[in-house]
């Protein structure tokens, strides 16, 4: 304790004697006047920018690249500052990246982009459409004979637990949702609505199949409430995620519980949205007892893991004071 107690008025003083000085560099910093060039990944010229001011962000830049080059719109690009570096955010000023002046920028073409909002509601409206066009026209599918053959009570409760689902994942998107991206690759349109549509008819065809053998009561109400609790918690999360993140900015916190009992599962997970949507699917497969059912519930599961790992390993780079018991998306196992 001695030393630290001796060597704190020796390290204030130094600063009071050195904040003019600092002040005054940060001040020839923030109206240095720089030179760009910007290159490809592989280091071929694209432009020079000149009269660039030290305090413009990344955002500006990308414009600028924009409407010197005719090139990609500012949501196509990517700004790094080595070849396969880390992107430069767009809120980051020049002199905060460390940019100076002679310094290449990395430029790299993402592709055609498409809103987040626009894909969310094509993948999402897709299975409901087809769920539901399926169910209540079973003679299209299965022979005029389908449709002489009534269907078994979880049969009707499976459509309305799909149906809500697909229901509320379009609501979530349009009034709860806050991306910190406006657009993703043109491309992920195809790839998420062929995954969502295309399990969604093979689940539908299975369970409003005329040959399909309905479960016993009991399991098939137990698996409906625990559905029914888990999209209940599912939205709880999404609640927390949008109130965490004032409207039109980036800010990242580290999401606790609240007030609400189903958010207590952020003290064992760091994304219990995912561990609410599988424990819901993993139920309805418990509650039809469909195989297709179940495979949708795993391959969602292996996606997700990827995801919640991914933000886990961010969350305890970006946060020294993160709670280490959490796991990423099973509580105590992964």
């Amino acid at each position: 304790m001695c030393p630290v107690i001796e060597e704190t008025p020796e390290k204030t003083q130094k600063v009071i004697t050195l904040s003019p000085v600092s002040l005054e560099e940060i001040e020839n910093t923030e109206s240095e006047i720089m030179e760009l060039e910007v290159v490809t990944p592989a280091g071929k010229s694209i432009v020079k920018l000149e009269s660039v001011p030290a305090s413009a962000t990344i955002r500006s830049i990308k414009e600028r690249i924009h409407h010197d080059k005719k090139g990609p719109y500012p949501a196509r690009q990517m700004i790094r500052l080595e070849p396969k570096g880390k992107p430069v955010k767009d809120e980051e000023t020049l002199s905060s990246a460390g940019i100076k002046n002679g310094d290449k920028l990395y430029l790299k073409d993402l592709g055609p982009q498409i809103g987040w909002s626009t894909v969310f509601l094509a993948e999402y409206a897709g299975p409901l459409v087809v769920y539901l066009w399926i169910y209540t026209r079973p003679w299209l599918f299965y022979g005029v004979e389908a449709s002489s053959k009534p269907y078994a009570t979880v049969v009707h409760v499976a459509a309305a637990c799909y149906a809500f689902h697909y229901v509320k994942r379009l609501l979530e998107t349009v009034f709860v949702h806050r991306f910190s991206h406006a657009t993703m690759p043109l491309t992920n349109l195809f790839k998420n609505c062929s995954y969502y549509w295309g399990f969604t008819a093979y689940v539908a065809y299975h369970v409003n199949h005329p040959l399909y053998t309905a479960p016993c009561c009991t399991q098939v109400y137990v698996a409906l409430a625990v559905f029914i609790l888990s999209e209940l918690g599912n939205l709880s999360i999404h609640l927390l995620f949008r109130d965490l993140r004032p409207k039109g900015s980036s800010v990242r916190k580290i999401p606790m519980p609240n007030s609400n009992p189903f958010t207590l599962l952020f003290n064992y997970v760091s994304c219990p949205n995912y561990t609410y949507e599988f424990y819901a699917w993993a139920a309805f497969t418990v509650m039809t007892q469909c195989i297709p059912a179940g495979l949708f519930a795993f391959a969602g599961l292996a996606q997700m893991s990827i995801w919640a790992l991914g933000k886990h390993r961010q969350y305890k780079k970006e946060f020294s004071s993160y709670p280490r018991g959490r796991k990423a998306i099973i509580p105590f196992i992964l």
